[in-house]
C-alpha cells in the first residue's frame, strides 16, 4: 500500500507542474485520484439493508471508507461535452446496513474490488458555468466482494474467497474547477448487480481532477495551449499566429494583414507616398493632403476635389465650394436673399418693399365694406352687395403683399348671443370665400367674428341696429 501512495503522489506532482488546460478537444484527457466510500444499505432489500435512499447520508453508521487513496479514473473528451472513462478502486467493508431496530450491523472488513468504464455528460454548456461542472454519467463495470456473512449460502466458496458480478452504473456529480488544469470532484455512483449472491450498492467517492493531453491543431508545431491563434499556422516568434503578408507585422495587429506595409502605417501602404496609409486615405492612388484624408484640393478652398462642385474654382464650404451667387442681381447674395428670384431691395433682405395702403385709404375700405348687406339673419348677400365685393376685390389686388382680415358684427336683436356670434363668424367667412374666389390669396387673408359685442351705433334704434349689421375689412397688424 505504501508504495501505491508513492505512485499517485509522483502522478499528483507531475501532473501539477505540467501544461495541462481544462477538459476539452485541446486538452483531452483527464485523471482523478481520490477516496470512495461504499454503501450498502439504501438499495431496497430487507434488513440488514433497507429502501432505496433510506438514510442516503449516514456516513457514520453505513459507509465504509478506506482512508487512503483508493480509486483512480483516466477519462478521455470525444465531442460535444461526451467523454468516456475506466477507473478502478479498492476499500475494506466493515457495515452491512441495519437491523429492523436500527442497530448498525459490522462485518469483518471484507476486500473489495471494482473496474468500471462509464460515458459521461458535462453540463456546462447547458447551463453555461465554467468553474462549476455538474455531470451525469451511464456505463457498467465488474466488482468483487470478499465472501463474508451475508453472501448467499449457494455461493461457492470458503470464506475469504472474491465473488464477483458484472454490474450496470449510473452516476451523478459535481467538479469545482480552481484553475483550467486542476479541480475537485464528487460523485455518486449507483451499481446495480445482475447476480444475487452481490448486493447492489452505492459508491461514493471525492477526488482531485487533472486535465492534460494538449494539441496542435492548425500544424505550426505550438501547443493550442500556448497558440493564440491555434486555428491557423503561424509563427513562432508571433505565438503561433500568422504574419500572412510578411511584413513583420502579425496579423491580429497588421490593419492591411494582406497588404506589406510598414509600421508606421500600422502594416498598410502608403501607395500614392502623401504620407497618409491606404487604410485611411480615401484617395490612395492620388497625392493629397492629410487633412482630407489623403485627397487632393485644386482650388486650395478647403474643399477635396471629390466634395467640390467647383473644383477649379475657390468657394466657401457651406456651398460645397463653389462661390456664392446673385441669382436676381439685387446686389443680395442667393444665401442671404429672402426672395432669390425676385429682385428686391437690400433693406428688405432682397424681396421687394411691401407697398401698404395709406391709413385714409384704409379707413375708406372701412367704410366702404360696412356697405356690404346680408339677407336678414343668414350669411348669404343681398344682390347689392356683389359690387361693393367686386370692387373691394380690386383694391386688395393692387396691395399683394398685404394681409387683411375680414370682421364680422351683428346687432343685439334676439336674445340668443350664440346665435349673434355664429353669425357673425359666418358672414366674415363668406366675405373671405368670395375674395378667395376672385383671386385673392387665402394665405393673405383671415376672418373673426364679434358677434354683437363692438357696435359703432347705438342698438335702441333702427338705424343704429342697420350700421351694427356689418363687415370691416381691415389691413391686418
Amino acid at each position: 500500500m505504501k508504495n501505491l501512495n508513492r505512485l499517485i503522489l509522483t502522478t499528483l506532482l507531475v501532473f501539477a507542474i505540467g501544461n495541462v488546460n481544462a477538459q476539452d478537444e485541446n486538452n483531452p484527457w483527464q485523471i482523478t485520484i481520490g477516496v470512495n466510500a461504499v454503501d450498502v444499505f439504501p438499495v431496497g432489500e430487507d434488513a440488514p439493508q433497507g429502501d432505496y435512499f433510506q438514510e442516503f447520508y449516514n456516513v457514520e453508521d453505513n459507509w465504509s471508507i478506506l482512508p487512503s487513496v483508493s480509486l483512480i479514473t483516466l477519462q478521455k473528451y470525444i465531442d460535444e461535452g461526451f467523454s468516456v472513462g475506466i477507473s478502478a478502486s479498492i476499500n475494506r467493508l466493515d457495515k452491512w446496513g441495519q437491523t429492523e431496530d436500527g442497530t448498525p450491523v459490522s462485518v469483518n472488513n471484507l476486500m473489495y474490488y471494482a473496474v468500471d468504464g462509464n460515458v459521461k455528460y458535462s453540463l456546462s454548456g447547458l447551463l453555461n458555468t465554467k468553474k462549476l461542472e455538474p455531470f451525469v454519467g451511464v456505463g457498467g463495470g465488474y466488482t468483487w466482494i470478499e465472501k463474508g456473512p451475508y453472501s448467499p449460502t449457494s455461493t461457492s466458496g470458503d470464506s475469504g474467497a472474491l465473488i464477483g458480478a458484472g454490474t450496470l452504473n449510473g452516476t451523478v456529480g459535481l467538479a469545482y474547477w480552481f484553475s483550467d488544469n486542476f479541480g475537485i470532484t464528487a460523485q455518486s455512483t449507483y451499481k446495480h448487480s445482475f447476480k444475487d449472491y452481490l448486493t447492489k450498492h452505492f459508491q461514493h467517492s471525492v477526488g482531485v481532477a487533472f486535465n492534460f493531453g494538449g494539441t496542435d491543431t492548425d500544424g505550426d508545431g505550438i501547443y493550442d495551449k500556448h497558440d493564440l491563434c491555434p486555428e491557423v499556422p503561424g509563427l513562432e516568434e508571433f505565438n503561433g499566429c500568422p504574419d500572412s503578408d510578411g511584413d513583420g507585422i502579425e496579423d491580429s495587429k497588421d490593419t492591411c494583414p494582406e497588404l506589406a506595409g510598414l509600421a508606421e502605417f500600422n502594416g498598410c501602404p502608403d501607395t500614392d507616398g502623401d504620407g497618409v496609409s491606404d487604410n485611411n486615405d480615401t484617395c490612395p492612388n492620388e497625392a493629397g493632403l492629410k487633412s482630407l484624408a489623403g485627397c487632393p484640393d485644386a482650388d486650395a478652398d478647403g474643399l477635396a476635389n471629390a466634395q467640390d462642385e467647383c473644383p477649379n474654382e475657390a468657394g466657401p464650404v457651406a456651398n460645397n465650394g463653389c462661390p456664392w451667387k446673385d441669382g436676381d442681381s439685387d446686389g443680395v447674395l442667393d444665401k442671404d436673399d429672402n426672395c432669390p428670384t425676385e429682385a428686391g431691395t437690400v433693406a428688405n433682405n432682397g424681396c421687394p418693399e411691401v407697398v401698404f395702403p395709406s391709413e385714409e385709404e384704409q379707413n375708406e375700405l372701412i367704410n366702404y365694406s360696412r356697405t356690404i348687406n346680408f339677407a336678414l339673419g343668414k350669411s348669404s348677400f343681398k344682390e347689392d352687395a356683389y359690387p361693393t365685393l367686386k370692387a373691394i376685390t380690386a383694391i386688395l389686388k393692387e396691395y399683394p403683399k398685404a394681409s387683411f382680415v375680414v370682421e364680422g358684427h351683428t346687432d343685439s336683436t334676439g336674445t340668443n348671443n350664440n346665435f349673434n356670434q355664429l353669425l357673425s363668424e359666418r358672414r366674415a367667412e363668406k366675405v373671405v370665400d368670395y375674395l378667395v374666389e376672385n383671386g385673392i390669396a387665402a394665405d393673405r387673408l383671415n376672418s373673426i367674428g364679434f358677434g354683437e359685442n363692438k357696435p359703432i351705433e347705438s342698438n335702441m334704434t333702427e338705424a343704429g341696429r342697420t350700421a351694427n349689421r356689418r363687415v370691416e375689412v381691415k389691413l391686418a397688424e
